[in-house]
């Protein structure tokens, strides 16, 4: 019975959805329900929402396009070339450094670099790395410190080339070029590498250069430089001093590359022009240095450690500047090795130390001109004041001795300078005590720096009362004062300080900052700054005081029983004054040079000027532990005063010198090593 209904049911529902069924009435729930579940009205709805989604889509996708093809082109189209085109370093050339005669003393010379750039390196800790150090020949300190570099390059700076060595030669260029296929990410760069022509001649003046580091990186860059990994920065000198003026701005070139960093040529022609940029070179250095002079002076000095300055005393500019041992810079600044720094680091003779600027020393009786300037002003001493020498000065107990046993008799204070009697300037101590000695060496630049600037300096020690009050057990005493007349004690000052001092006796009391470039230069030769000289202070001595003094040491080595008497020159009058400094105190017996162990011997010095009555240069040579200042200093010093006069009637008579000549060195180097 329900079958029948049903079926007669649905059969009466088909007749009346058909057209030409006649309308029924109809509950309105029934029909609704119906035809909301027939098949065609739920294709038509389904097909509805599909349209209404593909338009969405297509109106999102077209909104993307517009944002990404016109709103937003140029930004996109940068970064799609970032990933394809890599920016090669155009390394600019360092300024070169000339004398003043503009020969070349340090320039660059073309090398190549390896670099890997972490990005670029596919497979680089398993297969490039490993074929790297079989290539280079590396050790496992290497081979691991590259590894790490290129692991850390990786994590921080991707894109950024790790050096792996620099200055290669070229049997390692050849291996690594033939390979080039196998090492991706490795670029072969070429490098203007420095060169430093006169070799350890000037080598505490230019210094050296190495890779910069990690602190240094930041730094540097945090002021606004743009400094990479594995760029050489100045240490020590006119490298360090003028790092910024010497550098330069490096240029840049856009290049197509693949995935592994290898350059694509085909593609390169989709660059524009403005894609490069030119590297501009460094400024040039032309000091006030003469090679010429400077390579004579190096010959004639016979030290085995020591050092020599030749100034100009009416400027301040420096002509000839040594200080042995020195140091290679070509060695300091391509690939030392360990052993090789362990050994300049173990050499007893320190070369690393600039012995001008950066050591002090006993003066010994050079230092005699500030204690008779200091008697002449205290009033109770006067260039007649005679005093007899028997030999020693007895203070209290203890006898003070001259460096003539025998003694020199009675002395005014030109002979006194004339034959360096102690006595004399020991007199001077007891009476006017430590003080007044001390003020006139502070006035003519002791116990203070230079102002050099390029080169390292310590100020040395002018002791006082006070000064001895301090360091020495027990307090002042006078003996410090007799010590300290005759440059001994705890006198303590540098070559370039003595310099300057000798520099002022001479040109009537005016102290002059020392300089040793005379002016920056750009590439194309046009000045750029230009050293101008500059006055310290004007030291107020009356010039009968100045002319005692300057006779006293004219008379020095002009005169019969002058201490320097035996070296004196026929051509030009000098003043000068020798001078011993003890190393170690002297005993009972007096023991010749040769007698005593190399490092126990006397400092030799002399320091003097010339011509005496217009004076033009000012010299002082340290010998040290070279003996006697009389027969180991002298001599050099009236050998380089020579060389001096003779070059500059060169000169006058010679044409204008070869400007940007190389310098080739043209006297062997003397090789002398301690007994």
């Amino acid at each position: 019975m329900s079958h029948d209904v049903s079926g007669a049911g649905l059969t009466g529902l088909f007749r009346r959805l058909t057209p030409r069924a006649k309308p029924r009435r109809v509950s309105a729930v029934a029909p609704r329900t119906l035809v909301a579940d027939t098949p065609g009205r739920d294709f038509r709805k389904r097909f509805l929402w599909l349209g209404i989604a593909m338009v969405s889509g297509m109106a999102l996708l077209a909104l993307q396009l517009y944002r990404l093809q016109i709103a937003q082109a140029e930004e996109y189209a940068a970064k799609s070339v970032a990933n394809f085109v890599k920016e090669v370093r155009l390394r600019a050339d360092r300024g070169a450094i000339k004398d003043v005669r503009g020969t070349i003393l340090v320039d660059s010379r073309p090398s190549f670099d390896a670099f890997l750039t972490p990005a670029f390196c596919q497979a680089c800790a398993e297969k490039v790395i490993p074929k790297l150090a079989e290539l280079l020949r590396m050790d496992d300190a290497q081979r691991q410190r590259l590894e790490t570099l290129a692991r850390v390059g990786r994590r921080n700076g991707p894109f950024q080339p790790v050096p792996i060595l620099v200055d290669l030669t070229r049997d390692e260029y050849d291996r690594l070029n033939a390979r080039r296929n196998e090492l991706d990410g490795v670029d072969i760069v070429p490098v203007p590498h420095r060169n430093y022509r006169t070799g350890s001649l000037l080598s505490h003046v230019i210094g050296y250069m190495n890779e910069i580091t990690q602190e240094e990186l930041e730094r540097f860059n945090a002021d606004g430089a743009s400094y990479s990994r594995g760029d050489y920065v100045g240490r020590r000198g006119l490298e360090r001093y003028f790092e910024s003026q010497l550098r330069g701005t490096d240029g840049v070139r856009q290049e197509v590359v693949d995935a592994r960093g290898q350059t694509l040529e085909a593609f390169n022609g989709l660059l524009t022009s403005d894609t490069t940029r030119a590297p501009v070179p460094g400024h040039n250095i032309i000091l006030s240095l003469d090679m010429r002079l400077q390579e004579a002076v190096e010959h004639i000095f016979p030290g085995i450690a020591g050092a020599v300055v030749v100034i100009d005393v009416s400027t301040g500019f420096i002509r000839a500047l040594v200080s042995r041992p020195g140091f290679d810079p070509n060695l300091l600044t391509g690939r030392i090795t360990p052993e090789q720094m362990g050994a300049l680091a173990r050499d007893p003779l320190q070369p690393m130390i600039n012995r001008v600027t950066a050591e002090h020393y006993a003066p010994g009786s050079i230092f005699k001109v500030v204690t008779a300037l200091a008697a002449f002003k205290s009033g109770q001493f006067s260039p007649h004041t005679v005093i007899n020498c028997p030999g020693g000065y007895r203070l209290g107990t203890r006898v003070w001795r001259c460096h003539r046993d025998a003694g020199h008799g009675p002395r005014d204070g030109r002979e006194a300078l004339m034959s360096s009697c102690d006595v004399w300037y020991y007199k001077v101590a007891d009476v006017l005590g430590l003080d007044p000695i001390s003020e006139m060496g502070r006035l003519l630049g002791f116990g203070q720096p230079t102002g050099i600037g390029v080169m390292a300096e310590v100020p040395g020690v002018m002791p006082t009362s006070g000064y001895h009050d301090r360091v020495t057990p027990g307090g002042y005493f006078k003996g410090a004062a007799l010590n300290s007349s005759i440059g001994q004690g705890d006198d303590a000052v540098t070559v370039m300080q003595m310099a300057l001092m000798y520099s002022a006796i001479a040109n009537g009391g005016t102290l002059y900052k020392p300089q040793l470039v005379a002016r920056l230069e750009d590439a194309a030769g046009r000045v750029v700054t230009e050293s101008e000289p500059e006055v310290v202070r004007k030291v107020d001595i009356p010039e009968a005081h100045l002319k005692a003094v300057k006779e006293g040491l004219v008379a020095t080595v002009n005169e019969g029983g002058g201490t320097a008497f035996a070296s004196r020159l026929r051509d030009v009058v000098v003043a000068g004054k020798t001078g011993t400094a003890q190393v170690a105190r002297i005993g009972a017996v007096r023991l010749r040079t040769q007698q005593m162990d190399y490092y126990m011997r006397h400092h030799a010095w002399f320091a003097g000027f010339a011509p005496a009555d217009k004076p033009e240069i000012a010299v002082v040579i340290l010998n040290e532990h070279g003996g006697g200042g009389s027969s180991d200093a002298a001599p050099t010093g009236l050998e380089v005063i020579a060389k001096y006069f003779e070059l500059k009637k060169q000169d006058a008579e010679a044409p204008p010198p070869l400007v940007n000549a190389p310098y080739v060195r043209s006297t062997p180097a003397k090789k002398r090593a301690p007994n």
